[in-house]
């Protein structure tokens, strides 16, 4: 058996995205914007706010609350009936609405890609449009596709070729394609299954650290909204806004009754994302090496842990990285062990790990010590839930900075799945 390294395990702060792009500031304005439609039912009601430029602004809210037709009021796919939306200063509608649309992304649920165009001819519809040859714009298009983790071959196929994840991964191309300032999202990853909405969100996340969009994301689920927003624009239904702050305030200051029900009774544990913590203490983790037999007294307690759980051993591959867990009262002494004999399931805590990541890594796995990893997966030792609760404890009092933003999840923690 090997042990790991003893360290301490920090929750680190989001540090803003700088702007990116060349095209202006690209502040999207609201001024008292309402839409009311012919019998009189009203879908926004007088909507002030200002969207701030290379951030990623979500609106969310039930059903009915005017979230999306919010949304396609920046590109004039509704017209308001009173006030006026703003890009860079200007009025929106003294732009010819074609070219107001060729100049914003637009990402929608199922993609909305051409059926009966390739792949890469969808991502080089809007260069195209705006003049580029067909021949640049495909080959642009192909470079999109490595971005956007999909790989070159792709480019070829038609769109019910693709899996729900890689079509929507070609329509975030495609609205990518006119390096467009301002990208308009409307429930772009609702059609997909939760494991592959993960994965999207997350790619989503890498992709804005590099390009610095200003962003509207249209979402009914509080989690995206939170995991993926800048700021919260919290709609109710009518179309009033109830809320507009950072993840951070709506989840610990609600606006009102509505804000707090809709968000749910467990903000508090949401609220963990934003928690910036005294480094948590790392304990020495025994391993085991995938195919090594098990050796004498494996199932002793690991070192600082206690006997509550010493039963459970880690199992790791030759790199060091988590395979699963060894029930070591299951096996004899001296047993080779194999895949087949590790208990699975449980997250990781990677390095940028929020106190709501590290916690779910304790309470998730098996042993009841979440394992904690360094950059390239590798384990580094184990985290206890009384530790991260004890954490907890400590910053309770301390008024949380809404400038401050720590990941909800890293990437590490979704290839959690092996441990």
């Amino acid at each position: 058996m090997t042990h790991s390294t003893h360290r301490s395990f920090t929750p680190t702060a989001r540090t803003p995205t700088p702007q990116a792009y060349p095209k202006g500031t690209a502040v999207i304005n609201f001024q008292s914007v309402s839409k009311v439609y012919p019998d009189g039912t009203p879908a926004v009601q007088d909507l002030t706010i200002e969207i701030p430029t290379g951030r990623i602004t979500v609106f969310v809210g039930p059903s009915g609350c005017g979230k999306t037709t919010s949304l396609r009021m920046i590109n004039r796919m509704i017209e308001p009936t009173g006030g006026t939306v703003l890009i860079d200063g200007q009025d929106t509608r003294s732009i010819d609405a074609p070219m107001l649309r060729r100049g914003i992304g637009y990402v929608i649920q199922n993609a909305g890609l051409f059926p009966h165009r390739t792949v890469l001819d969808n991502i080089a519809t809007v260069p195209v449009l705006q003049g580029k040859s067909r021949r640049s714009a495909r080959a642009a298009a192909g470079d999109l596709l490595a971005r956007v983790g999909l790989d070159a071959a792709m480019g070829n196929r038609y769109p019910a070729q693709l899996s729900g994840g890689q079509q929507q991964r070609v329509g975030v191309a495609r609205a990518l394609a006119a390096d467009p300032p301002v990208m308009l999202m409307d429930e772009p990853f609702s059609a997909v299954d939760p494991v592959v909405r993960s994965q999207l969100q997350d790619e989503f996340i890498r992709l804005q650290s590099e390009l610095g969009k200003t962003i509207v994301f249209v979402t009914h689920d509080i989690d995206e909204a939170v995991k993926l927003g800048d700021q919260i624009a919290v709609f109710a239904v009518g179309g009033r806004l109830a809320q507009f702050a950072s993840p951070a305030d709506v989840l610990s200051r609600p606006a009102d009754d509505f804000v707090a029900d809709f968000v749910g009774r467990d903000r508090g544990y949401r609220a963990l994302s934003f928690v910036v913590s005294e480094d948590l203490p790392l304990h020495d983790e025994p391993t085991l090496t995938l195919g090594r037999p098990v050796p004498a007294g494996a199932g002793s307690a690991a070192e600082g842990i206690g006997d509550d759980h010493g039963q459970w051993l880690l199992v790791v591959d030759e790199k060091h990285q988590p395979r699963g867990w060894l029930d070591c009262l299951r096996v004899p002494e001296g047993h080779l062990v194999t895949p087949d004999d590790l208990v699975l399931g449980g997250s990781l805590a990677g390095p940028e790990a929020s106190l709501r990541t590290a916690l779910d890594a304790a309470l998730s796995s098996p042993s009841g010590r979440g394992v904690a990893v360094d950059g390239e997966t590798k384990v580094i030792g184990t985290v206890a839930a009384r530790d991260v609760l004890d954490a907890i404890e400590k910053s309770r009092g301390a008024t949380p900075d809404p400038a401050e933003r720590i990941e909800p999840s890293d990437p590490l923690s979704k290839a959690g799945a092996a441990t």
